[in-house]
């Protein structure tokens, strides 16, 4: 499979700077993946298109201030994006200011005092040792980081704009993005309406936003991204999913948690083999082990769903994982093709764009079912 195939032309003008206001007076687009139909309503009319006993699954992540701007020993210009602790005073960082054999040793001086030395490269990131560390250095981070918004947003957004309303656990260095059309008052609508909320985690990094290089996409490999899901949510999950009520995931981060713990692998790999106390395997294919972790779950077209029966997402960024993942799961059950969900999709984008819908991470939503 092709990275070529993945690409599509969209007009500049329809890359939205900022949010809707209120959030869900967005745009919504239903895409239905077994009638092979469009429709186009409003985020806030989201609730026509669920049911009592559906359950939403929300990604709980909160965006670090991650973006620090310091100086060069020169006096020049240096900017870093913080993607993953590793110590209390080391990050894995994003470095672009000067070339790569020139990094390692290099000095970054922040203000109000902080300080960072390049100690280390790693294929397409650095690390960098700051002169603080545990709870001072997040204090630091806190007091001096931007909003780690995309290039494509030209403006400086505020924080609260590249938050969802529901983010409880820091760590992401960009914002689940489907979440950001959910209100409270949206999310106690849906609750009276007898719609189950259910929360993961998954701190997104560079594995969800990392452009794919590779024409043959199947050699691309994922960056790890650290997620968590308790006992409580794989519980409700799985009963949900034994009763044969819809899991709707908020959000490609979503999918890949849910993906990754009721994959063999992880059975295999945390040695839970047998039954969860509460569920009975042998009454569902498929059902969730609790589990804090890493990712590198990869999802395109071809991949098997096992957990997730419909997603609320955005528009996403050409050539990106993220597009691949809503390529896969836009096939029907029914579809022969593994592209079949491609092309609904190239379908549906290709209708978002004539009827000027907006795009990536300030833009409109689209919800598969």
């Amino acid at each position: 499979m092709k990275l070529s195939q993945f690409n599509y032309n969209l007009p500049q003008n329809l890359i939205a700077q900022k949010p809707a206001s209120p959030r869900d007076t967005c745009r919504l687009m239903i895409l239905d993946r077994k009638k092979k139909t469009i429709r186009h309503d409003r985020f806030f009319n989201l609730g026509k298109y669920l049911k009592p006993g559906d359950v939403l699954v929300l990604n709980d992540s909160k965006v670090l201030p991650a973006r620090l701007i310091g100086k060069k020993p020169t006096g020049g210009r240096a900017e870093i994006l913080l993607l993953k602790q590793l110590t209390s005073g080391t990050w894995e960082c994003l470095v672009g200011f000067v070339p790569i054999k020139k990094q390692v040793g290099l000095e970054i001086v922040f203000s109000k005092g902080l300080k960072g030395k390049i100690i280390k490269r790693q294929n397409d990131t650095a690390v960098i040792k700051f002169n603080l560390s545990g709870g001072k250095l997040l204090a630091k981070i806190l007091a001096i980081g931007q909003t780690p918004t995309p290039p494509y947003i030209k403006r400086l957004a505020k924080e609260t704009e590249y938050q969802t309303v529901f983010a409880k656990n820091l760590g992401s260095v960009a914002a689940p993005t489907a979440g950001l059309h959910f209100t409270k008052k949206l999310l106690a609508k849906l609750k009276k309406q007898g719609v189950q909320i259910e929360y993961i985690t998954l701190h997104v990094g560079l594995g969800t936003f990392q452009s794919v290089k590779t024409e043959d996409i199947r050699k691309h490999q994922m960056h790890e991204e650290w997620y968590h899901i308790n006992n409580t949510t794989c519980k409700h999950l799985n009963m949900a999913k034994k009763e044969g009520r819809r899991i709707i995931a908020v959000g490609t981060t979503t999918v890949r948690v849910l993906e990754t713990c009721c994959h063999p692998e992880l059975s295999r790999r945390v040695g839970l083999r047998k039954k969860l106390s509460h569920f009975d395997s042998a009454q569902c294919d498929n059902f969730l082990l609790p589990h804090s972790g890493t990712t590198k779950i990869f999802i395109y077209p071809g991949y098997q769903f096992k957990f997730v029966d419909a997603l609320i997402t955005n528009f996403h960024v050409p050539k990106s994982t993220l597009l691949m993942l809503i390529s896969a799961f836009a096939k029907a059950p029914a579809d022969k093709s593994a592209l079949a969900g491609k092309k609904l999709i190239d379908k549906a984008y290709q209708n978002a764009i004539k009827n000027k819908y907006r795009f990536y991470s300030f833009g409109d939503a689209m919800l598969i079912i």
